[in-house]
């Protein structure tokens, strides 16, 4: 079985491509060649996203598998669908689990959740692919599998909903320090956190897999756990015994940084379940056995084995302490105006 994955060297990505490594499977990884190479893959250093380049590099090729980790929008897939047609018997669009209903109307989630996300571009741009993919499906007879992560870290992530994404060790660091870490809404919202082995367990267990062309999957662990629970975990494995948390409702955040309403009002401020019957039974091998509070403990000791890595976001940290700062002011303000002290 021959399989192209587009990226390979992301957080999610990684983790499929060492399991597919480990077991041999024919993997070749198409990217533009900015990371070191994987030993174990092939790789063709092309830009995806250019189709003459794509094209030269990976010529009349016929693949059994393509796994897209890297489309975010309908234009993207329009270049993919150019790029594949009639050279590929399964294509895997990676998606993503926020693409469904928000708010939220039940708290369970399966795979017929309607798609429906109005906070939130990245998940929007997600729905049009799909929706794109589909219509590909039944005109044409594309061989599309579509498959949605939901907050997949691994030891390079600290998966907190107020964190910086590109500097992560932003919140271990406050944590450390003593400064408050903020915590959207009362904290508990319910969720589930993957750790990437687990999904990419999960994913490649539908590569290949011909009975899954046309369905679409959501891949979670099955350990549901609130905010509240996940942040103090988070406090124990960095080692700190009294972490200073505060609670400050979304959409205060969001009025502050409208950057975070995405991410918060059409993410992580819902309770989101993921009901993992449907990926179990094309997969029966599937079993998330990562706990958080020990996927975490890795994240966190791979920061600790190099100061290099320990990089603090100063904007994000600015941002976090103006925040505290303009709730607490609202907070004094309130109990002046209602004679408490």
């Amino acid at each position: 079985m021959r399989i192209l994955f587009i990226g390979g060297t992301g957080i999610i990505s990684t983790a499929c491509t060492q399991l597919a490594i480990a077991r041999a499977l024919d993997l070749t990884l198409v990217n533009r060649g900015q990371r070191p190479p994987i030993p174990g893959a092939r790789q063709i250093a092309a830009d995806i996203n250019n189709p003459a380049e794509a094209r030269r590099a990976l010529g009349s090729q016929i693949w059994d598998v393509v796994v897209d980790f890297i489309s975010f929008s309908a234009a993207d897939i329009e270049a993919r669908l150019a790029l594949f047609r009639g050279q590929v018997r399964q294509y895997i669009f990676i998606s993503s689990a926020s693409a469904y209903q928000k708010p939220v109307t039940h708290y369970l989630v399966t795979e017929s959740t309607p798609l429906n996300n109005p906070f939130w571009d990245y998940s929007r741009n997600k729905i049009a692919c799909e929706e794109r993919l589909m219509r590909a499906l039944r005109e044409e007879a594309f061989p599309v599998t579509i498959v949605r992560p939901s907050f997949t870290y691994g030891e390079t992530v600290i998966p907190l909903p107020m964190n910086s994404w590109p500097l992560p060790y932003t919140a271990i660091d406050r944590l450390r320090r003593g400064a408050p870490v903020i915590i959207p809404g009362d904290g508990t919202s319910l969720w589930n956190l993957t750790h990437n082995s687990d999904f990419a367990k999960a994913l490649l267990g539908l590569l290949g897999h011909q009975a899954a062309i046309g369905h679409p999957f959501h891949i979670t662990s099955d350990e549901v756990l609130n905010w509240n629970q996940i942040h103090a975990a988070v406090a124990e494995s960095a080692g700190v015994a009294d972490p200073k948390f505060i609670h400050i409702a979304s959409d205060f955040i969001s009025a502050c940084l409208p950057g975070e309403e995405g991410g918060l009002q059409g993410d992580k401020s819902n309770s989101v379940v993921c009901d993992n019957t449907k990926i179990k039974r094309y997969v029966p091998d599937f079993t998330a056995t990562v706990r958080f509070r020990d996927g975490i403990k890795h994240s966190i000791a791979w920061y600790d084995a190099d100061p290099a890595r320990r990089v603090i976001d100063h904007t994000a940290n600015a941002n976090y302490d103006r925040l505290v700062a303009a709730y607490e002011r609202g907070l004094a303000a309130a109990r002046s105006e209602f004679g408490q002290t």
